[in-house]
């Protein structure tokens, strides 16, 4: 059947309705939230799967590459036992910064990320895992295939970035990366996260790991970057 053929009759969620990837753990789909171009911290409604302001983005830093999060992933507990240093996961689909040589300018778009590594982050005592990837058939970036062969001050501006970025003046910051890792690892946080996701929507909804159709997802907190 040709792909015009089959669509979706409406909307999907785009945390539930897309798939996590045409390859996972190496070939993923990014979901954008926010671009280096925006002064406010925006995040997809959890309920609704709409696009909200969050807030204001604290310092004058701004995001320093696509940011956006792998559809159908949970940050539970398979993604915390990868993270020594962390009580739980975060309760959050899995965050993931994206790197293009072409300037990205608008949120909301779907992309295929290859995966090159992550920051091993932890936000409050809690796994907050931050995957780099490499926008997919990007010949600028064709041959980075490890974060360890990327531009040094790229990677030290991203790792500023997320350890300042919710910094209150006159407080201490509460968030820390533990260490950077390569797409080896970077790979078992993905399949972590996606294990975690399928466990967990599978008992809310009781679809064996499909995603509800109606919204299923646990009252909490707000999502955080």
């Amino acid at each position: 059947m040709r792909d015009f053929l089959s669509f979706h009759p409406w909307r999907p969620h785009p945390w539930h309705g897309l798939s996590a990837g045409p390859q996972p753990p190496e070939l993923v789909h990014a979901y954008i939230e926010i671009t280096p171009f925006d002064v406010i911290k925006y995040e997809i409604d959890k309920t609704t799967g709409y696009m909200r302001a969050d807030r204001p983005q604290r310092s004058s830093a701004q995001p320093p590459a696509l940011y956006g999060f792998v559809p159908r992933t949970f940050c539970g507990p398979r993604v915390s036992a990868l993270c020594p240093k962390a009580a739980v996961g975060d309760g959050d689909p899995l965050d993931i910064c994206v790197l293009s040589e072409r300037p990205i300018a608008r949120a909301e778009v779907v992309l295929n990320v290859r995966v090159i590594g992550g920051f091993q982050m932890i936000d409050n005592g809690e796994a907050d895992d931050k995957i780099v990837g490499i926008l997919h058939n990007d010949l600028m970036w064709d041959r980075v295939r490890d974060i360890r062969q990327a531009p040094a001050a790229l990677i030290e501006r991203l790792e500023h970035y997320f350890t300042t970025y919710k910094l209150v003046p006159g407080h201490k910051s509460k968030q820390t990366i533990a260490k950077t890792y390569g797409a080896v690892h970077a790979r078992k946080v993905v399949t972590a996260a996606i294990r975690d996701y399928d466990e967990t929507f599978a008992k809310l909804s009781g679809t064996g790991g499909d995603p509800p159709r109606s919204p299923a997802t646990p009252a909490r907190k707000p999502r955080r970057a």
